[in-house]
């Protein structure tokens, strides 16, 4: 599957049995799956770049968002009934749909943990009770959820309260919901009271609050949270941005248009700028045309890809570790707010992609982006008014960052425990 549903499975990858198995691919499909399952992602991929062609791109994308559609939230309603594309994904899993992976882990009794509804849903119909599904956005279509969740075996881990409520109101029981938060990093985080993450995100509120208007109105609380030891003001003031293209490689222009605006800021080292081109080739191609036309050899302008999916998320996970500012498409990247982050949104690509921006703006952590031909005007405008030093402390506050171990916690003990600290969860 794409980025979302591997980078949410990737934290947990120590307790995988044979390591992780991709739904259609290798060891957990036929051939003839296989193949079926890359014309549905080459489709997916090829719709979600379509709405940039002149004409008729929006007309071809609305073919991916009518079938992806999440209606709206209010007003509140129950929402179990069946829909056409659970009843499509029912019909296709009896044609034998995931039946390969589901031979592979049924030699075993150990818990599903999954990241895609096929997988989960599949599992559920075959009589798998250990069924665990890892919600990847804020909202979701009614596709992840069986046609009668009443009847369902499956157990949830949302990241937010948004999507333990839909999960409600598509017939959920609330006793197979956890709200746990997305799945992060255990690097990024360090232990359970979050030592890397403080110190990290110490140093990030410096850089982001260069005139120290966000420290004038919050820097007790920083302190109190975060311990004084982690607050001490630093001597490097370059401020690094990574800036994702998405896993169908669509907006990558956009990173060529920041990269040009702050050609003077990288020459001069103000700036560091990642262009993160994931796996795809045509990406990181393209990317070396826009660094060899403005700065051929600078080390502060960079290219995180690999060819390896774990690969590239094991190199991104560690540029993240001195990220002050993610500009990306509103996915599951998102979540990574909760690191103290400020997130900067592209426009979104579908339906869940408009659920997860409206959560961010509900949690002061999101940013909507300006011009990005003008990145080196309006970025340091809100440098200097701590606007981003806000988002970042509101993402860290708000925003579940101990996904990975309340899921860890929930497979070991069948149970969550609850924190009383804003930070510890």
């Amino acid at each position: 599957m794409g980025y979302g549903h591997q980078r949410a499975v990737y934290p947990l990858r120590d307790i995988a049995e044979e390591k992780i198995l991709t739904v259609g691919y290798g060891q957990a499909a036929s051939k003839n799956e296989e193949k079926l399952w890359k014309r549905v992602l080459g489709a997916y991929e090829f719709l979600s770049r379509a709405r940039g062609i002149p004409f008729i791109g929006k007309a071809i994308f609305s073919l991916l968002d009518t079938f992806l559609h999440i209606p709206s939230y209010y007003p509140m309603r129950n929402l179990s009934s069946s829909t056409f594309q659970v009843d499509l994904l029912q019909s296709s899993i009896k044609k034998g749909l995931c039946s390969v992976m589901l031979d592979k882990v049924g030699t075993k009794n150990l818990p599903i943990v999954t990241s895609f509804y096929a997988s989960a849903i599949a599992a559920d119909m075959k009589g798998f009770h250990n069924v665990y599904c890892i919600i990847c956005d804020a909202d979701l279509n009614r596709v992840w959820v069986a046609k009668e969740p009443w009847d369902s075996s499956i157990h949830y881990f949302a990241p937010c309260g948004k999507a333990a409520q839909r999960l409600k109101a598509y017939g959920v029981p609330e006793e197979r919901i956890f709200i746990t938060g997305f799945p992060l990093p255990i690097e990024l985080l360090g232990d359970e009271k979050l030592n890397v993450l403080k110190q990290s995100l110490g140093k990030r509120l410096r850089r982001l609050d260069p005139h120290e208007k966000f420290w004038q109105r919050h820097g007790v609380s920083v302190e109190h949270f975060l311990g004084k030891e982690n607050c001490a003001k630093i001597a490097d003031d370059k401020l690094t941005i990574t800036y994702a293209v998405g896993g169908a490689g669509a907006l990558k222009e956009i990173g060529g248009r920041i990269a040009n605006s702050l050609k003077n800021e990288i020459d001069r080292e103000a700036v560091k700028l990642n262009l993160v081109a994931g796996t795809k080739e045509n990406v990181r191609d393209y990317f070396i045309d826009v660094i060899n036309k403005i700065a051929p050899g600078n080390p502060n302008i960079e290219i995180i890809y690999s060819n390896s999916m774990y690969e590239y998320f094991d190199k991104f996970n560690a540029a993240l570790a001195d990220t002050d500012l993610l500009w990306t498409k509103p996915s599951e990247l998102s979540f990574y707010t909760a690191l103290g982050i400020p997130i900067i949104m592209t426009p979104p690509i579908g339906s869940q992609e408009k659920f997860n921006r409206k959560w961010l703006y509900e949690i002061q952590a999101g940013i909507r982006q300006e011009n990005p031909d003008f990145s080196n005007q309006w970025i340091f405008d809100y440098l200097k008014k701590g606007i981003f030093a806000e988002a970042a402390w509101s993402g860290f506050l708000k925003a579940r960052k101990l996904g990975t171990y309340k899921i860890l916690e929930l497979l070991n003990t069948g149970k969550m425990t609850h924190e009383q600290s804003p930070v510890l969860r």
